[in-house]
């Protein structure tokens, strides 16, 4: 019997998401491989941007896309059979090839505008709409939806917080593995995986032991954020219609 062929899922978020919960969630399962965002070197690197942890996370990857490229898409570490790759949309720069997204299981993981605009502005008060990836994002999508001729496997946050089981079981489906019940809950703690910038991000999801319910207050964007809000809207509208929903 042929031994079956690795699935290698990049998933593509933009910052202010659950991407590190959603991670946490296939790092559980036993037959997956997690990496921590890639491609945050080369990025670091080509753009000359000063992020906290610059030179750890210089000195921690590669910072040339095309060796980065080659491991996401060569051998699976540590002989899994499922190899999960947390991205950052904004990191995939105009200079990168994309030519190896056709290697990869592609998905992206979407969250309300307004959400992300007021939890970016907590840590950063003029983001712009590059920081926040929303256009970098469509950029990726419509890639991959021309290359195959259908629209990717979109995931909203507020779908999977609202009901997590019932997404991850569509969302495994639609990716070609099978749902694991470890995906549902992790142990708290650091992980050997993160990325060397953990101590400056992940203290909540280092505490979590599984995904947090939906809050139930409205996101307060600033009023000078707002312009911003709006011009990332149709990006997002654009994933929305096509996210994964439970019937």
């Amino acid at each position: 019997m042929s031994e079956q062929p690795a699935v290698r899922i990049a998933m593509w978020s933009g910052p202010r998401n659950i991407s590190t919960a959603m991670m946490r969630s296939f790092g559980n399962r036993a037959d997956t491989w997690v990496v921590d965002e890639p491609l945050y070197a080369a990025y670091l690197r080509a753009t000359g941007l000063e992020h906290p942890a610059r030179e750890e996370i210089l000195a921690s990857q590669r910072d040339d896309w095309r060796a980065v490229t080659a491991e996401l898409t060569g051998p699976v570490p540590g002989g899994r059979s499922v190899f999960y790759q947390k991205h950052m949309t904004h990191h995939l720069l105009p200079g990168t090839g994309r030519e190896w997204l056709a290697e990869v299981t592609n998905a992206f993981l979407i969250r309300d505008p307004a959400g992300v605009v007021a939890s970016y502005a907590k840590v950063r008060g003029a983001p712009t709409l590059e920081d926040l990836g929303f256009p970098q994002q469509v950029e990726i999508f419509r890639r991959c939806a021309d290359r195959s001729g259908q629209a990717p496997v979109v995931v909203d946050a507020a779908d999977l917080l609202a009901a997590p089981e019932a997404m991850l079981r569509l969302l495994c489906e639609r990716l070609g593995v099978g749902f694991d019940p470890a995906m549902l809950t992790w142990p708290a703690g650091q992980r050997a995986t993160d990325g060397v910038w953990a101590p400056h991000w992940y203290a909540a999801v280092e505490a979590s032991t599984g995904f947090a319910p939906p809050s139930d207050r409205p996101p307060v964007v600033p009023d000078h954020l707002l312009d911003l809000l709006e011009r990332c809207r149709p990006s997002y509208q654009e994933l929305a219609a096509h996210r994964l929903t439970v019937s």
